[in-house]
């Protein structure tokens, strides 16, 4: 299995309504191989957290690389960058 975990860090003038509908058509999503996703908004209780993230699993490497590729994710993921100062990713094995 392997997870995906993308952190996100917003723009001080950055487009809320444009960077929560990007998230809402992520987790919308529904791409062959997901296991599970879990995506929102840092809650603020430590400062110098990211601004949201995302974690999804997949049940093997080439379902991941399949999504990775997809015109609809690769939509939301223009806007995110968009409104991003900052983006981390990391794929890894579980």
């Amino acid at each position: 299995m392997i997870r995906n975990v993308v952190m996100g860090k917003l723009l001080a003038d950055a487009d809320r309504a444009a960077v929560d509908a990007a998230l809402a058509g992520i987790a919308a999503l529904d791409p062959p191989g997901l296991i599970a996703m879990t995506l929102g908004p840092d809650v603020g209780l430590r400062e110098g957290g990211w601004s949201f993230a995302i974690v999804n699993d997949w049940d093997e490497p080439a379902s991941y690389q399949a999504y990775d590729v997809e015109p609809e994710h690769n939509r939301h993921r223009a806007v995110l960058r968009e409104h991003c100062e900052q983006i981390a990713r990391v794929q890894f094995e579980l």
